[in-house]
């Protein structure tokens, strides 16, 4: 046979035989580092880590890496020092903003309510860390960050509700397992999807017999029955009309932080107690009458809203009583061709369409996003010293791969989850931070549904909130951060108080 015939037979013989499925890459080293923070006077020493601890699947084969960023105080008993949980949401986001922006040992600054200029960017030493209260575990979901999904796992195996907090709770074990931290009190803290993530793990980790001292929800997002984009009509199943009136305030605080009411001037105290009473009884009742609704109750509410969002009345009308959040933020500042972020109104931004009615763009994202990027690979890597030929990956598109399906369910409804938790373990306690300005979250929204949780009076004690003049992302205020500080220092030192 010629020898290029034997080469083709060759290559179609090792073309059919089974291929053995390549062996994971070797993970990175850990890094480890020695360091010292200053909080209210005091020098606390800590440990910084940044590594990825190995998730395996019910055969043993590693299927993911996830990253991490731990920060431990030396010297600390881990039999009463707190270890606190934290991640971002998304779905589909690293854990790159609560990492550079709330509670850790170092913050990236940024524009406060405007753009933030360019490089170089500033990261400085956090005034406002939890690291005197407890340990921080800043963890990338699977495929964020430097977190990364490997043969033989799947992406379907991660991209789900369901999915994703299996591999948190197996995160959480392993972690505990490591470090020797399984009677240590236990936080979970999560921001926008974190929380829905968090509701249904803190019940997860139940049911492994790992008990949860306290969670903290940061931009709650908890029943998407009442805030999923379909919901923003008066036809939509489920949610339906309940979507404007729950944001309503927000709105409310938008206008105001604008100065765009009419009228005398007010505060926010003064003026949200009105609106939110007027969203609950008069606008809902009248949004729920549709073509029955009277002429004259149907202008007293077109006043009302107008009053409210500083919207003309024409446009309210035009609108049927009905403006969905991203509406608002087009239209608000029309006559100067700006829209207001979702994450935070407070930032604003020009747009190309000026008669679009959806931004292009979110204003926050554009004001901060590099900066966070930036300070969060410079502190990672030369700061931190984590070597790594990855690319770091903010976000990840995995909104329309996600399987939203929660035990089977739609629209995802995690409150269930938490109510199921809280009734289970009398003793854990929930802390519900929350921004005025977020139009991705609104405020409204969370404490309506955390009062229809259906747990009994005697439990809903165990919930407490914070409210700040800030947005989705409530530390990109200095003074917001202060004030969330501040309550949450009190909060974990009642909740550890009130378990012994």
């Amino acid at each position: 046979m010629h020898s290029s015939a034997l080469a083709l037979l060759a290559a179609m013989l090792l073309a059919a035989a089974p291929r053995p499925t390549p062996a994971p890459a070797a993970p990175n080293a850990d890094a480890v580092t020695q360091h010292t923070i200053s909080l209210g006077g005091k020098s606390y020493p800590y440990t910084a880590r940044a590594g990825t601890i190995a998730l395996d699947d019910d055969k043993g084969h590693t299927t993911c890496r996830m990253f991490y960023t731990a920060f431990t105080g030396d010297g600390a008993d881990a039999r009463t020092r707190p270890v606190t949980f934290l991640y971002n949401g998304g779905p589909g986001s690293s854990t790159i903003w609560l990492r550079m922006g709330s509670f850790g040992p170092v913050r990236v600054q940024v524009g406060d309510g405007r753009p933030t200029p360019g490089a170089p960017f500033n990261l400085i030493e956090n005034q406002y860390s939890l690291l005197d209260r407890t340990d921080l575990v800043f963890v990338d979901a699977p495929d964020t960050g430097f977190s990364r999904i490997v043969p033989p796992g799947k992406p379907s195996d991660f991209f789900g509700a369901d999915q994703d907090v299996k591999a948190f709770g197996q995160f959480v074990s392993r972690y505990v397992t490591t470090f020797g931290r399984w009677n240590s009190p236990k936080f979970l803290f999560g921001e926008s999807y974190g929380t829905p993530r968090s509701a249904m793990l803190v019940r997860y980790l139940q049911r492994q017999g790992i008990g949860i001292n306290g969670v903290v929800l940061l931009s709650s997002i908890l029943d998407f029955s009442l805030d999923w984009d379909v919901n923003f009509t008066p036809t939509a199943i489920g949610g339906g009309d309940w979507a404007f009136p729950l944001y309503l305030p927000t709105e409310a605080a938008a206008s105001w932080y604008h100065d765009k009411l009419p009228g005398p001037s007010t505060t926010l105290p003064a003026l949200l107690p009105q609106v939110e009473d007027f969203a609950m009884h008069e606008y809902l009742n009248a949004l729920a009458q549709g073509a029955k609704l009277s002429p004259a109750a149907y202008e007293d509410v077109v006043a009302k809203l107008a009053q409210y969002t500083g919207l003309s009345e024409g446009y309210i009308r035009q609108s049927n009583l009905r403006i969905p959040y991203w509406r608002y933020s087009t239209q608000l500042l029309r006559n100067t061709g700006e829209a207001t972020g979702r994450y935070d109104a407070r930032y604003t931004s020009y747009m190309l369409d000026r008669v679009n009615d959806r931004p292009d763009f979110d204003p926050t994202d554009a004001a901060i996003d590099s900066a966070f990027v930036a300070g969060g690979n410079y502190f990672v890597r030369q700061l931190l010293g984590y070597q790594t030929t990855l690319i770091y990956r903010p976000m990840t598109s995995l909104f329309r791969q996600w399987d939203w399906k929660h035990n089977g369910n739609l629209p995802t409804n995690t409150a269930q989850d938490l109510a199921s938790a809280m009734t289970y373990d009398p003793n854990l306690r929930i802390f519900s931070g929350n921004g005025y300005y977020d139009l991705a979250t609104p405020f409204f929204a969370t404490v309506y549904t955390l009062n229809h949780l259906n747990i009994p009076l005697q439990l809903q004690k165990n919930i407490s909130y914070g409210f700040y003049e800030s947005g989705h992302m409530v530390y990109l205020h200095p003074q917001a951060l202060a004030q969330f500080h501040d309550d949450l220092e009190r909060w974990y030192a009642e909740t550890l108080q009130a378990g012994r």
